[in-house]
């Protein structure tokens, strides 16, 4: 649950830990194993001027599955139910509002189960879970695709926002991003802009690279030395031409 949070524009921190039980400094052998009344959570510090609470309550929705009273996907015990902790009462009101708007939407047949609790007392994980999609990306990679999470959100989430997203696009921005197009070289709108900031995927709002990364190459379109993150890119040859 770091990986969705971690680069949207206005996230400053997101840090992996344990929250809502009835011990002190827990470990994560703890918490999985024995009863300590935790959960497994993120806790998201962020500005308000940059992005809203209700995006962060509408991030989470579209990454878990709402409807499982036991866990989420492969990990199956009671610290991974989903909760959204609130620690404000505009916090509880907009997060009801969300979960009641899911419920309206009849996106899932099974009710939804997730709870709405006030924040406790947060307590960072160990070192070597922090970032860990980060540290060990061959096996996060395998883990969550084996899990069955990204087939999850495939079917209830990214085709109606792909397709949502699409009928905004101008005929120029679909041609390229959808049907394998390309812009003329040093007549496109960023091949030449120096504005700070990061590129983001037009359709799902990925971030994909920052503006501290490009450079000029010479080629009339916008190059980058890195992305982000590498998890948002795939590298494909093109032989077309």
């Amino acid at each position: 649950m770091v990986a969705p949070f971690e680069h949207k524009p206005g996230v400053l921190q997101v840090l992996s830990g344990y929250t809502g039980g009835h011990t002190e400094d827990p470990t994560y052998e703890e918490v999985c194993y024995e009863d300590t009344g935790h959960y497994e959570a993120v806790q998201i510090t962020f500005d308000p001027n940059l992005i809203k609470y209700e995006k962060l309550l509408d991030i989470y929705w579209q990454q878990i599955d709402p409807t499982d009273t036991e866990g989420q996907f492969f990990d199956r015990s009671p610290s991974y139910r989903t909760v959204i902790f609130y620690h404000n009462d505009e916090q509880k009101r907009m997060a009801e509002a969300s979960k009641q708007t899911l419920v309206e939407s009849r996106r899932f047949r099974q009710p939804i189960v997730t709870q709405i609790l006030p924040a406790a007392k947060f307590y960072p994980a160990e070192a070597y879970h922090q970032n860990y999609h980060q540290k060990n990306p061959v096996h996060y990679k395998a883990y969550r695709q084996e899990s069955g999470r990204d087939a999850f959100i495939r079917k209830y989430w990214t085709k109606d926002e792909r397709e949502e997203a699409k009928k905004k696009l101008t005929p120029l921005q679909l041609k390229v991003t959808q049907n394998k197009g390309t812009e003329l070289p040093f007549q496109n709108e960023y091949w030449d802009n120096k504005q700070p900031g990061l590129y983001v995927d037009i359709i799902s709002g990925e971030p994909l690279f920052s503006s501290l990364d490009k450079f000029d190459s010479g080629c009339g379109w916008p190059s980058f030395s890195s992305p982000l993150d590498t998890n948002n890119i795939k590298e494909k040859k093109d032989y077309s031409h």
